[in-house]
């Protein structure tokens, strides 16, 4: 068979189903034995839309999305989504073409030395020079890429090598590498600052929902008693319908869930990535206990320097600590905390007010079934959406917080709707929007139905906000928008664009239940 056959088979032994990228003239032989195989090639509109749909596959099932272009700029526009895969620790497999390796050591039409760009975003990559080592490759990729912590890899494909002939076989895919159980001397001293304290916390980050430790995580503090505040990624971890609940980092009209974390004199940290929430933030005296439970040691940092860590297995450490502690009845020091943020995330606001992305949130959550899935672009809207948007079920509310790249949403909302049977709706600013709006008719193409909601303010608004925060003005960031509505509607999409509070309900409640695409735009007034 040709190398090109070969990689196709080990991407079916790997159990891919969809491949999302662009075409391209060093892919040629790839794209047709994708063609003759059972995985499904899916023409994007963009690289970018097609990394970021290989990104948000991969947080939502944890079997890395894969993503493909051609040399050159179809695999530097890849570079955002892969980046993005890279530090939100989504498992992601890239895949690029590359001219012959004849013309590869001279300046040459589109060729870049890719392998080296991509460097600084994957856990691993390499060229595939020869086609005896594609199948070795391929498996290494996926192994890497799905192994705890998760994150991209990265296969640059030679025209010449995809036309070789090569006779061999996929490696199986084996049981994924397990973390130890946790040992006794780091879970005796864990559990021994934590009974010690009075007033003990968990922060729930990113590794407790990617590792699908949230069941172990609610028995444990249900049983100690402890409160827990998420990080943005970490939402949904516990679900906020429990009183140990303060939701996020910032959650609260004065951001009354940091000053819990602040007040607490130990913290146990559950999968927490620094990159997700600077540690200064609520840690500044350095005067807090802190338990690190984690696949990996916590990174070095001044103020996030863990008393002790327990590096394993989480689900076995939440369990074998659980065993350790004692029952308490509930956390009672944090109750005003609860009380202050349940009762500002559930205000709907008053008929007279204007638009708000806060005020569209409790119609929004009635809406959604717990189950159902909300991607949220990045911008202001994502800061609203990660502070007051109650989420119940891991994987749930899909917030990129690592990398933290504008025009997610759309391309997310695909990858989405593909891999869960649940309703999905995707958040976004007008500015995100636009940077990848030409994957609705991706999505249209593949017959999906989800729900686009627009927040319009004609303007790059989180960036405005800081400004005028620092200097009382802002510069660079008002824009100028088409019609929403009739752009949507170009795509044979249904749109909504209410005037009410009424009508936003309504409009909510109609899109998500037609089970079509249908985009709802929110006028924002700045």
């Amino acid at each position: 068979m040709k190398a090109s056959d070969l990689l196709v088979r080990c991407l079916e032994t790997e159990g891919v189903e969809r491949v999302f990228g662009l075409p391209g003239e060093e892919l040629e032989d790839l794209l047709f034995s994708l063609r003759e195989s059972d995985v499904q090639f899916v023409p994007t509109r963009h690289e970018q839309g097609a990394a970021f749909m290989a990104d948000v596959h991969g947080r939502l099932t944890g079997d890395a999305g894969v993503c493909l272009s051609t040399l050159g700029p179809g695999a530097t526009n890849l570079l955002t989504g892969v980046a993005d895969a890279h530090l939100d620790k989504s498992p992601l497999v890239a895949i690029t073409g590359q001219g012959g390796r004849e013309r590869l050591h001279k300046e040459s039409h589109q060729a870049l030395d890719i392998v080296d760009t991509f460097e600084q975003v994957v856990k691993w990559n390499t060229q595939l020079a020869e086609p005896e080592t594609v199948a070795e490759s391929v498996r290494k990729a996926f192994k890497l890429a799905e192994f705890e912590k998760p994150g991209a890899t990265h296969l640059e494909f030679p025209e010449d090598v995809a036309a070789a002939t090569v006779d061999a076989d996929p490696l199986p895919p084996r049981e994924r590498v397990r973390r130890a159980d946790p040992d006794d001397h780091s879970l005796d001293r864990a559990a021994e600052l934590v009974a010690d304290a009075e007033e003990p916390l968990v922060l729930a980050g990113n590794g407790a929902v990617r590792t699908r430790a949230a069941e172990a995580l609610r028995e444990l503090v249900e049983r100690a008693g402890m409160p827990v505040v998420a990080t943005y990624m970490g939402k949904g971890a516990i679900s906020d319908r429990l009183d140990n609940s303060l939701m996020t980092l910032d959650s609260g009209p004065n951001g009354e869930a940091g000053d819990a974390v602040e007040r607490a004199d130990c913290v146990v940290a559950v999968g927490y990535d620094i990159a997700e929430h600077d540690p200064k933030s609520w840690n500044p005296d350095l005067d807090t206990s802190v338990v690190h439970v984690d696949h990996e040691p916590a990174e070095v940092y001044e103020h996030y320097n863990p008393d002790v860590e327990v590096v394993a297995d989480i689900s076995a450490t939440l369990e074998a600590l659980s065993a350790r502690l004692d029952d308490v009845s509930g956390p009672d020091w944090c109750a005003d905390y609860r009380e202050t943020i349940v009762d500002h995330v559930t205000a709907k606001p008053d008929d007279d007010e204007p638009f708000s992305v806060a005020g569209v949130l409790p119609h929004l959550r009635e809406t959604l079934a717990d189950e159902d899935v909300l991607v949220s672009d990045v911008g202001s809207h994502k800061m609203a959406i990660a502070q007051g948007y109650p989420t119940y079920e891991p994987n749930t509310c899909i917030v990129s917080n690592g990398l933290a790249s504008m025009g997610i949403a759309v391309p997310g909302g695909v990858a989405a709707d593909l891999a869960v049977d649940s309703n999905v709706v995707v958040a976004t600013g007008d500015g995100g929007f636009l940077m990848n709006a030409a994957e609705i008719e991706t999505a249209t193409r593949l017959d999906l139905g989800f729900t686009i909601v627009v927040f319009n303010d004609d303007d790059y608004g989180l960036i405005s906000e800081k400004q005028e925060a620092h200097t009382g003005e802002h510069f660079g960031t008002e824009l100028t928008n088409p019609d929403f509505e009739a752009f949507a509607e170009s795509f044979d999409v249904e749109a909504y664009r209410p005037e009410t509070w009424d009508e936003v309900a309504t409009a909510l409640d109609d899109a998500v239940e037609s089970g079509a695409m249908t985009l709802v735009e929110i006028p924002i007034p700045r």
